[in-house]
């Protein structure tokens, strides 16, 4: 009996570690290769070594488009008038000489700000992008080009040529950038979105830890009234539903701030 125990010992201590070793192995999907279950969303995310302000992306893939719908033609007529890349959108005159000012059922509050759309007539096109409003008497479809723009299509003793337009998403160098309104502090502040490639459905930024969406104006700036996420991070949403999200930038008025992302084209 006394030779047997020390072989007892040691056969219960190999069961003892068997047993530690399927103890201490991980279940597939919790530390180790993540599954997906059946009601997973398909999502991208991307993060960049660029510096600060660090960025992600996620596509949610629901469109969010309003009256001007990607791949949609509208028929409508073109007109012209001195433009220097200002108005109702609050950009700044810039040298880009295609622009145009969209009619008030289009405008849609400020909704076609920064739109590129295909003008064709005539068997010429050319593509603008939306920077002003263009009041009564305006018609729904119509398109108050500027002069350079106009001439690239007809001569301009024509004075008004019948068109048909299309939102595009056309390749681009720059990235997006974000300028708060002049007066804007902790307390109160308007953000604008520059540079976008396709048109900007929505935006929120990040208070209390929730995201607040933003109203957006018809001089295309979404407010917080009550300050709420003003320096804090924002998160931009074009029609086509992709989500970029920035990290906080602080509250400059007036000035423009780069960031290091920008819409995918339509269809990429």
């Amino acid at each position: 009996m006394r030779r047997t125990r020390p072989l007892l010992f040691v056969l219960l201590a190999l069961l003892v570690a068997a047993v530690g070793v399927v103890v201490l192995r991980d279940p597939q999907g919790v530390a180790g290769t993540p599954v997906a279950g059946p009601s997973a969303a398909p999502t991208t995310t991307t993060t960049t070594s660029a510096p600060s302000p660090a960025t992600t992306t996620t596509r949610t893939g629901a469109p969010l488009a309003g009256k001007i719908k990607p791949g949609e033609p509208r028929q409508g007529v073109a007109t012209f008038y001195d433009s220097d890349g200002g108005g109702a959108c609050s950009y700044d005159p810039g040298p880009d000489p295609l622009t145009a000012a969209m009619n008030e059922a289009d405008y849609e509050g400020s909704a076609a700000c920064g739109a590129h759309v295909l003008v064709q007539a005539g068997g010429k096109s050319i593509t603008v992008r939306i920077t002003n409003l263009c009041p009564a008497p305006c018609r729904p479809g119509q398109l108050d080009l500027s002069a350079e723009a106009f001439a690239l299509l007809a001569p301009p003793v024509k004075g008004e040529i019948p068109v048909s337009w299309t939102l595009v998403s056309p390749e681009t160098a720059k990235t997006i950038a974000i300028r708060y309104k002049t007066g804007s502090s902790q307390y109160w502040c308007g953000i604008q979105v520059l540079d976008h490639r396709n048109p900007v459905a929505r935006l929120e930024v990040k208070a209390g830890g929730q995201w607040r969406q933003l109203k957006r104006f018809e001089y295309n700036y979404f407010l917080s009234e009550n300050g709420a996420g003003c320096g804090g991070a924002i998160a931009v949403t074009d029609i086509h539903g992709e989500r970029l999200v920035v990290n906080a930038l602080p509250v400059r008025p007036d000035a423009v701030q780069a960031t290091n992302v920008q819409f995918a084209r339509a269809g990429e």
